[in-house]
């Protein structure tokens, strides 16, 4: 399985990276509702947009699905 991300649908929320809790572990700021400080999470809201970064941490435990208003983001 893979984290994927459609951008089309993504509005950049952030919820997602907030929601992550691999983020809130790499991030401690996260869970307190701030962007990451580190590229080293999974994912960060950039230009707008979620973008990806450190899929390989991801366990795929599907929070960032759950909480997705759009269904933007997904393991496939």
């Amino acid at each position: 399985m893979e984290l994927k991300v459609n951008q089309d649908k993504c509005l950049g929320c952030g919820v997602c990276v907030v929601a992550c809790p691999i983020n809130a572990s790499i991030s401690p700021e996260v869970s307190g509702g701030h962007g990451p400080k580190t590229e080293d999470v999974i994912m960060m809201v950039e230009n707008g947009v979620i973008k990806l970064f450190s899929k390989d941490s991801c366990t795929k435990c599907g929070t960032c699905q759950v909480f997705c208003p759009t269904d933007a983001i997904w393991l496939e």
